[in-house]
């Protein structure tokens, strides 16, 4: 009778693991998003894509960056690079509503690549995207202010990451790009 229980005790120890296990090893390309107009993005999708995630808001210094991502964009869409904007108020930055920061993109930066509703990109609140990162790539994967930029692969893992301050038009970030595509 010992000898069942530590057995059945084992069996389910290995199931919960193997649960535990599946959930923390979900794949980029397992991973959805909802869109500043209210489609959920799919990043399966784009797989075989090159894709740079960059948390947005509009009150920050470093909100002209847009016009640098909308060049990205216009310059590497057609080779297969994506721009995912992801507003957010992480850090107090951000409008209040996603109409909002809809208009104020497209009326400031005529912004045409996608958009996701604001989202949290820290903490425990964070999306899982930024979770799934920082477990790809570690600490340096998690935004420490707004314009972070994560740039994700063909393969769909964190290629590299860049803080604030690295314009996305600058040779580091357009060079890897470049190279990755």
């Amino acid at each position: 009778m010992k000898r069942l229980i530590i057995i059945s005790t084992t069996i389910i120890m290995f199931f919960f693991k193997s649960l535990a296990m599946s959930n923390n090893q979900k794949s980029f390309y397992d991973l959805e998003i909802e869109s500043i107009n209210g489609e959920i993005i799919k990043l399966k999708d784009y797989r075989d894509k090159v894709i740079l995630i960059v948390n947005t808001a509009s009150y920050c210094g470093f909100t002209k960056q847009y016009e640098d991502l909308q060049e990205l964009w216009n310059k590497y869409k057609s080779k297969g690079l994506i721009v995912l904007g992801v507003p957010s108020d992480s850090f107090n930055q951000e409008k209040k509503t996603n109409s909002e920061v809809k208009v104020f993109c497209e009326v400031n930066f005529d912004i045409n690549f996608l958009l996701t509703t604001i989202t949290e990109v820290k903490g425990s609140d964070a999306h899982e995207i930024f979770k799934w990162a920082e477990n790809d790539f570690g600490k340096s994967a998690i935004p420490k202010w707004n314009f972070h930029k994560i740039l994700i692969n063909k393969q769909g893992n964190v290629e590299e990451t860049y803080a604030s301050f690295t314009k996305p038009t600058s040779n580091k970030i357009i060079s890897k790009i470049e190279e990755i595509l």
